[in-house]
């Protein structure tokens, strides 16, 4: 990957003219336009951007990119606030089960079902790239194989993990658990195995979609899904008294609906060319697709363990039960406002590989920096909600008093993360869009674990600042992290990286542009 700063934003109208006029010709004679794709796919550009050439020009192609993003953002948000809080409600009311209760969930879904959930989610968003700039070239045909490639690899992946889940009591013991929320975790685990089935089935399946910027049909599975997931945990794990093995059920059976809605949908014909059927291609050239797939999972997994590792450390603190519920809870509150910027990732993803894809660099370049603005006053207009309430939101998620003044004490942490959370994820968007994952997993490794790690675990236990100390030290790793993706970008050759996209067509099966 090579970075610059020789690509500039501004262009003169006469080269700007110049260009539009090379790329009408090239487009008139590769005739790559499909009938079968969505209204959705009129949002992959068949035009550069206008040259902007003062501030009215910038602010109506903010608009136009704006109207753009959010066409694709909007339902990926709401997807994925949905399908987060399936396993949020669940927390919510095993709260009211009991404080172990919670706890036991709180560690279940942080360190094996949230180690899982990033390696599995990591590999398939290795679609991300490869079914973006796919759909950006044309090459529609691709898109079903490449979703069929990455089930095979994920279920194998799937498999391997199941050893995690048996083994979830001993290993939570090894390092260092209570013994009481080590068994009741992983008895919590093992009920959960289905879920992991369910990841490798679903994430390729939603990054198939999402190339094709069919978010809407996702949206309106998810919020079926969360409907009758949180009637049926009330009915099962407090009503009926079921606890834990209630939960269970109902959170695997809630995921298997959503595969199974989205699977029916893909199969009957509605993304014509990307889905022609079952077929043996995917069984070729597994190896690389596994290797590029491994890049994808460890820039993501070091992402998702990272806060991940918040809630593992709080459980080494004095009195560990109100350390882990309180911080649990506050990661919820994250993780649910984080599903907006999560939302934009995908949007930014699918708009810079169909640009670069599409041959368009300075466009994914803009799309960008929309992006980038229209996250960061979102995060500030959450963070600045979150502190208004601070003194009201801990009740809802539990009844234990001092839990509730921990939660109250850590508000303006969280806000503070919020703001950064909401910027980090899109430009991990734009990594992913643009196939710079392998470059990305090092950037995470040196901010996150041998800077940011280290500083939390020294605030937190040397100097006895605990939660408080543990948190700000890894944020500041987060901080770091998001600095450098800033320089990346600014820095990037955008015409390079479109080169790059070509030539990964061309790599992965797609015929030439």
């Amino acid at each position: 990957m090579e970075y610059n700063n020789k690509q500039p934003l501004l262009v003169s109208p006469r080269e700007w003219k110049n260009q539009q006029e090379q790329e009408q010709e090239q487009q008139q004679s590769l005739g790559r336009a499909s009938n079968n794709t969505s209204f959705a796919s009129s949002f992959v550009a068949d035009e550069d951007i206008s040259p902007i050439t003062g501030v009215r020009d910038f602010f109506r192609e903010f608009h136009r990119e704006f109207k753009k993003l959010w066409y694709l953002a909007g339902p990926a948000i709401f997807t994925s606030i949905c399908q987060y809080s399936l396993g949020a409600i669940t927390q919510v009311f095993a709260g009211h089960v009991g404080t172990l209760q919670l706890a036991a969930v709180s560690v279940e879904n942080s360190v094996i079902a949230g180690f899982s959930f990033g390696v599995m989610l990591g590999m398939g968003s290795a679609l991300e790239t490869l079914c973006g700039q796919a759909f950006g070239a044309g090459q529609l045909d691709m898109l079903g194989i490449y979703m069929q490639r990455s089930w095979i690899i994920l279920n194998a992946t799937a498999i391997i993990l199941c050893f995690l889940y048996i083994f979830a009591t001993p290993l939570l013991k090894a390092i260092g658990q209570t013994t009481s929320i080590s068994e009741e975790a992983g008895m919590f685990a093992i009920w959960m195995i289905p879920q992991l089935f369910a990841y490798a089935m679903n994430f390729p399946m939603a990054k198939f979609l999402q190339s094709q910027s069919k978010m809407m049909v996702m949206a309106v599975i998810s919020t079926v899904a969360l409907v009758l997931h949180t009637i049926l945990s009330w009915l099962f794990m407090l009503k009926l008294g079921w606890g834990l093995v209630g939960a269970a059920v109902v959170l695997n059976g809630s995921w298997i609906f959503i595969d199974a809605a989205q699977f029916v949908y893909i199969v009957s014909g509605t993304c014509g060319r990307a889905w022609s059927g079952f077929s043996w291609k995917a069984f070729q050239n597994l190896w690389g697709f596994v290797r590029l797939s491994l890049a994808s999972a460890v820039m993501l997994c070091l992402e998702v363990w990272y806060f991940m590792a918040l809630i593992l450390f709080a459980g080494y603190l004095k009195n560990a039960e109100v350390s882990v519920d309180a911080l649990s809870i506050c990661m919820n509150i994250l993780g649910w406002t984080v599903m907006v910027a999560l939302g934009m990732n995908a949007a930014i993803s699918v708009r810079v590989s169909n640009e670069l894809g599409a041959g368009h660099p300075r466009t994914a370049k803009f799309s960008l920096v929309v992006a980038v603005i229209s996250s960061f006053m979102i995060g500030i207009v959450l963070s600045l909600i979150l502190i208004i309430t601070r003194n009201e939101y801990p009740s809802l998620f539990s009844s234990d008093s001092d839990v509730e003044d921990l939660v109250k004490e850590l508000t303006p942490i969280l806000a503070f993360c919020i703001v950064i959370n909401n910027v980090q994820p899109v430009l991990s968007g734009v990594a992913v869009g643009a196939g710079w994952q392998a470059f990305v997993a090092y950037v995470n490794i040196g901010c996150y674990y041998v800077f940011g790690v280290p500083l939390g675990l020294i605030l937190g236990f040397k100097l006895d600042m605990g939660v408080k100390g543990i948190w700000y030290g890894m944020l500041s790793g987060t901080i770091v992290q998001t600095c450098i993706l800033f320089g990346m970008v600014y820095k990037t050759n955008w015409d390079k990286e479109a080169s790059i996209a070509e030539d990964r067509i061309k790599k992965w099966g797609g015929d030439s542009k």
